[in-house]
């Protein structure tokens, strides 16, 4: 059997050599010519499975090592028998995190003071899409003393988007990226938001219509764009623009080591391995998660915006 995995996705260093000819190679890298003769492919956001990529291959299963997959062409891979799976909540906490860390940072920028939580202020935060990720934010959110709405139709779950476009001072968006959940924060939306709403997207690019939101009065923080790594300048350096990142909000060693174990599971039940477990010795580099980070994080790529996939890759995980 021959398995390929994006070089980035961390943990899985020989724990396959005993069952497979393995090789970790660049996203770069993979090419229709270097799957054809492979049997499993774990792959991350920056490689699309598609025909153009698979037809011809042996390729029977693929792991993506993120919570999304848009980049899966999902009726191609199930019409042509290749199963494949993603990693949902694999990264939630990480995600969370983030989040926390707006609120905190962002209500800095915005007012010019601190905010320490259950004095004189509740602010009500908008949560659209209530998954791994989001029942999280709210979780954290309640204990800082934030008012929640909710916001999740196939769940059944809260308010309507009019309702929290009408009471939210900050938004922040956590559902996968679909055709219903394309610009669902379009011009539209943002007129009937609270005049100078915080929005978040820290989901996936496309969940929020980046020009209609450059051309609102609304501060932003933009974790996920749209045409990563090509990421539109303008909206970037907007001093509307309180808060950016590289893609980076899930990226913890946690949220990497349980999603490297979820795809080594996925391919262990599928070719019927014995249950494998990640390496258990890796000791990662010391990771930014001291005061300010997001600001630095902010301020490098507001310094290089043409440099968003380098950073990417380099970024120390918190």
């Amino acid at each position: 059997m021959k398995v390929l995995i994006d070089k980035y996705v961390p943990f899985l260093e020989h724990v396959l050599d005993p069952y497979a000819e393995v090789e970790h190679i660049t996203p770069e890298d993979f090419t229709p010519a270097r799957v054809r003769d492979a049997d499993a492919l774990i792959v991350r956001t920056r490689t699309k499975i598609n025909k153009e990529l698979l037809d011809g291959s042996k390729v029977r299963l693929v792991a993506t090592a993120t919570i999304g997959y848009d980049h899966i062409d999902t009726s191609y891979c199930q019409a042509n028998d290749i199963f494949w799976t993603n990693c949902p909540g694999c990264n939630s906490q990480a995600v969370c995190d983030y989040i926390q860390e707006v609120i905190t940072c962002s209500y800095r920028n915005l007012i010019g003071t601190s905010w320490e939580p259950h004095r004189n202020l509740t602010l009500t935060l908008g949560i659209v899409g209530v998954g791994h990720v989001g029942s999280k934010v709210a979780a954290m959110a309640e204990r800082l003393g934030c008012r929640i709405l909710l916001n999740d139709p196939p769940k059944q779950v809260g308010v309507s988007l009019d309702e929290i476009a009408a009471q939210a001072d900050i938004i922040t968006f956590h559902t996968p990226l679909d055709i219903s959940t394309y610009h669902l924060c379009d011009a539209a939306f943002l007129a009937k938001c609270r005049p100078h709403a915080l929005i978040i997207n820290a989901a996936r690019g496309g969940i929020v219509d980046e020009q209609a939101l450059l051309d609102s009065q609304h501060p932003y923080v933009i974790d996920c764009w749209e045409n990563e790594p090509n990421i539109n300048p303008a909206v970037l350096l907007n001093d509307r623009c309180l808060l950016a990142s590289y893609h980076i909000a899930g990226y913890s060693v946690e949220g990497k080591r349980n999603a490297s174990q979820m795809c080594l599971d996925a391919l262990c039940n599928f070719f019927g391995l014995p249950a494998l477990k990640i390496q258990k010795n890796f000791v990662p580099l010391h990771g930014d998660s001291e005061d300010g980070w997001l600001t630095r994080v902010t301020q490098q790529l507001k310094a290089q915006p043409d440099n968003f996939e380098q950073l990417r890759k380099q970024y120390r995980l918190r």
